[in-house]
Formats: structure tokens, C-alpha cells, sequence
């Protein structure tokens, strides 16, 4: 189960800083559930545009540290001796990718009686796009950091 965006580093760290940049920006950002939601509602808020400029700089320097916080720990991963750590990325892509097809054949086959429930398909179809996109992002971002270094 995921933190509620309340509870995660950047839903603490905005709505204090929100409260203490402007009240109002404080209130609005109750109920948010995401950054990009965050985000949105800053925009449409009845506050002055400094303040809104600042609290939606706040949510992406926030971001950029947690993302930047979890490339160094695949850094680190890469770099060890195990060869679980080293090959735990590209294993779950395979995975998801193998059972996300052979789910896809199954449920296509008519004379087979297996059907994906939509709630299954739309959550494995998240995790899919999550594995692919932290796959491939956290390889061009490695690759990207080793140009830049040279």
C-alpha cells in the first residue's frame, strides 16, 4: 500500500512551507493527493502569484531530490558485488513483460476461460508503465550522469 501524499516527504514538506508561505495556500492543499494535483490547485488558488510561484518551486526542487535520491541508490546497486542487486531492474522488466503478454494471449484465446478483470488489467497496466519508465529513466539518466562527468 502507498503513503498517502500527506504522509510522503514532499506532502510534508508543502503543505508546512504552504501554511507558512500563505494560509490560504495551506487550506487548498488539504485534500490534494498528488503533486500534480498540488500543483493545479496552487494555480487556481486566490493567492498572490509570488506565493504560488514559490510553493510550485518548492513541490519540483522536492522532486528532484527524491528522484535524484533514488538514481544514487541504483547507482549503488550497480556497483555492488551481488549479482541479485546488480540484475533486480532488468529481471523485473522481463518479468512484467512475460506475464503481461501471456496474460494478454490467455485472456485472447476464446476457447481458454480466462478473462482479466479490468481493476487487474488498469493496476498491472500502472505497474507496467512504472517498471518500464524507471527501467529506461533510471538507465538514460546513468548514462546521461556518465556523459556529463566526462
Amino acid at each position: 500500500m502507498s503513503k498517502k501524499f500527506k504522509d510522503s516527504t514532499v506532502g510534508k514538506v508543502l503543505l508546512g512551507a504552504a501554511s507558512m508561505i500563505n494560509p490560504t495556500l495551506g487550506s487548498v492543499l488539504k485534500g490534494v493527493t498528488s503533486p500534480q494535483e498540488a500543483i493545479a490547485e496552487i494555480t487556481k488558488a486566490d493567492a498572490p502569484q509570488e506565493d504560488k510561484i514559490k510553493l510550485q518551486q518548492l513541490i519540483y526542487d522536492q522532486q528532484t531530490k527524491e528522484i535524484e535520491a533514488i538514481t544514487s541508490r541504483w547507482k549503488a546497486d550497480s556497483m555492488s558485488d551481488s549479482w541479485l542487486s546488480k540484475n533486480v531492474r532488468p529481471l523485473v522488466l522481463v518479468w512484467c513483460i512475460i506475464i503481461f503478454s501471456l496474460a494478454g494471449i490467455l485472456d485472447s484465446i476464446e476457447s481458454i476461460p480466462f478473462h482479466i478483470n479490468d481493476t487487474w488489467n488498469d493496476t498491472f497496466e500502472k505497474v507496467m508503465m512504472a517498471v518500464v519508465l524507471a527501467y529506461f529513466g533510471g538507465r538514460t539518466t546513468e548514462k546521461a550522469t556518465s556523459l556529463f562527468k566526462k
